[in-house]
């Protein structure tokens, strides 16, 4: 009995096999016959036999490997992003490969024909009693239709994002745009008093051993609250979004506090070099303005400085720009600081005073009688146009030009 069996089996096997290749096989078992479309449908089915006169025909779905191997490893080899597909790119591929939604618009029990299955796409059980299949009317099925039909077309046309860009120094350039506050801390708190701003976005390159020229986005942001309180970070990530939400989440966990003097400008001239990069900063009375570099004006209003005049020499690179400003700033003398170090009174020259003086600062201490020594060779560095425009020799280059009358 066995024997026959398996031998039943055999002959049904060969000869779906011999008829796929024709398009179209009937293999009798016991009075009826199997029929076979194509060598696809004959690869997925399998005949057995549970008795020796009567036979079955199932589906069998583990003949391609669409079906025997996992999405994410079906995925891993379309991205190529095992060691081998990805060194055999070398960056030639401007655009990365994403992974795709394939599920999206598909809903379980959901057809044309419109029928409701309960545990699928309806609920097994209503007001206490077991729901049986039924069907949707023409007009609600004709609106599910479209609806998936719309997310599927939705899907397939990929459509760039705009990101609406507020208080950037330019068009096409990411410095200066205003940006969310960062995210909230692991306590809770949040930062919604703080304004966030770009000050640089560039693409930055690594070479790697497998994958070769990786490309990755480099941001400086800089946060402030407008009362003392701004920090600065750098984000790097693979995108322009990750980047830029990394950099200001870290610049909001390394805030420096900055001393204003009567909230609108700086204590004191300060000079300070960070690298290639100078900058000579200047106290300036109400109502000047910030005259500066644009990154520096954009750094000001961060911290709260309104009134300053900054001059920027030698290399122009953002990044010292910023760190050499902040490093200028954090190490500026108050006048308080400035009494108790010289044991002497800070007085200032007002306009309003004229040629009197005015006490701004008295040391904690006794005051020392002594004067201040001073050195037979001032360390005064003189900028150039400075001392021409005090001796009156800086002239408009326009000065000596003729126009013509039109």
């Amino acid at each position: 009995m066995a024997a026959a069996v398996v031998a039943a089996g055999r002959a049904c096997a060969r000869g779906a096999l011999r008829a796929a290749w024709r398009g179209f096989a009937p293999v009798p078992v016991g009075g009826s016959c199997c029929s076979y479309s194509s060598l696809a449908w004959a690869l997925q089915t399998r005949c057995s036999l549970s008795a020796p006169w009567t036979g079955t025909v199932e589906q069998y779905r583990k003949s391609s490997f669409f079906n025997t191997l996992t999405a994410d490893q079906l995925w891993k080899g379309a991205l190529a992003e095992t060691g081998v597909g990805v060194k055999k790119g070398r960056g030639k591929k401007k655009k990365k490969k994403l992974r795709k939604n394939l599920n999206r618009g598909q809903e379980i029990g959901e057809g044309r024909s419109g029928f409701l299955w309960p545990g699928l796409n309806a609920p097994v059980l209503q007001t206490g009693k077991v729901q049986e299949v039924s069907q949707r009317k023409k007009e609600e099925r004709e609106r599910i239709h479209s609806e998936i039909i719309q997310q599927r077309d939705t899907f397939e046309k990929k459509k760039k994002i705009k990101i609406k860009r507020e208080g950037g120094w330019s068009g096409k350039c990411w410095g200066g745009v205003i940006l969310d506050p960062p995210d909230p801390g692991p306590n809770g708190e949040t930062y919604e008093d703080f304004e966030t701003r770009v000050i640089e976005v560039r693409n930055v390159f690594c070479m790697k051993a497998k994958e070769g020229r990786k490309k990755s986005v480099r941001a400086l942001v800089a946060v402030g609250n407008g009362k003392g309180a701004a920090g600065f970070a750098i984000g790097k990530a693979g995108d322009r979004t990750n980047a830029l939400r990394k950099a200001k989440n870290k610049a909001i966990s390394s805030l420096h506090f900055i001393e204003l003097y009567q909230n609108h400008t700086i204590y004191h001239d300060i000079s300070v070099k960070f690298k290639r990069t100078k900058i000579r900063m200047k106290k300036q009375n109400k109502g000047y303005g910030l005259h500066c570099h644009r990154a520096i004006i954009t750094l000001c209003r961060l911290i709260g400085i309104k009134d300053m005049y900054a001059k920027v020499t030698g290399s122009k690179n953002l990044i010292n720009i910023t760190r050499a400003l902040f490093r200028g700033l954090t190490l500026q003398e108050t006048h308080q600081q400035l009494a108790d170090q010289k044991s002497l009174y800070v007085v200032e020259f007002r306009e309003e005073q004229g040629p009197l003086p005015i006490v701004v600062a008295l040391p904690q201490g006794p005051v020392r009688e002594e004067p201040e020594p001073e050195d037979e060779v001032p360390n005064t560095k003189l900028e150039w146009r400075e001392v021409k425009e005090a001796q009156g020799m800086l002239k408009s280059p326009w000065a000596g030009v003729r126009r013509a009358a039109c």
